[in-house]
């Protein structure tokens, strides 16, 4: 087993069937990729019947990517209590836990690829962006944020953007130490969210508002 499985109850109800299988697919993701063929690979090595396991995903391979996205928020939660990261910078606990998503993704990360390929098409782009923002309210609420008001919206908009820009600069690092990515994301986080002023900087105000071009501008072009 690994850090994302989860152990399956002898007579398991399709939400427990979805949350052993996330990660069981992924494995077997590697090779078939997010397929009929991975499911039906990944039940057989639970114990599972393909065509019962097939009932927990009448998304398909969306559901099946949900569910191993799910694994890894479930895996974070447990792996970063808040005693863990409560002496950290806010920046610091935001970039400790997005390493943290890349370490779980790593044993698979061909697996990771082919979801990204699957989530960038056309009919799914919806389905990534809600992914996408869970993962980044799931490390928000991680590092403490207890913000309701616009800064809620608006720092999750953010590290979405910046989670989905580095997870694709991680797919291709062939760095040492995948020292290309760790630059890419510091970059990031100092040039474009600046996390402890990211209050002034977002709440509109007399002299200042929000604007959505200047951050689509960082986004693009972080400062070095």
């Amino acid at each position: 087993m690994t850090a994302l499985d989860l152990p399956l109850p002898a007579d398991p109800t399709l939400d427990e069937m979805r949350a052993s299988l996330g990660p069981a697919i992924a494995r077997e993701a590697v090779f078939d990729g997010w397929s009929e063929a991975a499911l039906a690979n990944a039940a057989r090595a639970l114990g599972l019947d393909p065509a019962h396991a097939r009932l927990a995903f009448p998304d398909g391979a969306t559901g099946m990517i949900a569910a191993w996205y799910d694994a890894i928020d479930a895996a974070l939660t447990r792996d970063f209590p808040p005693e863990r990261v409560a002496a950290m910078k806010i920046r610091d606990r935001i970039g400790t836990l997005v390493r943290a998503r890349l370490d779980y993704l790593r044993p698979q990360r061909q697996a990771a690829r082919a979801a990204v390929a699957h989530l960038a098409r056309p009919g799914q782009i919806a389905a990534g962006a809600r992914l996408g923002w869970r993962a980044a309210d799931t490390m928000w609420r991680l590092a403490g944020d207890t913000a309701t008001d616009f800064n809620h919206y608006s720092k999750r908009a953010t590290l979405a953007a910046i989670y989905a820009a580095t997870l694709l600069v991680w797919l291709d690092d062939e760095s040492e130490g995948e020292s290309e990515t760790a630059g890419f994301l510091a970059r990031r986080l100092a040039g474009v969210m600046r996390f402890g002023k990211i209050k002034a900087q977002l709440l509109p105000s007399a002299e200042r508002r929000f604007s959505l071009t200047r951050l689509a501008g960082r986004l693009r072009y972080p400062a070095l």
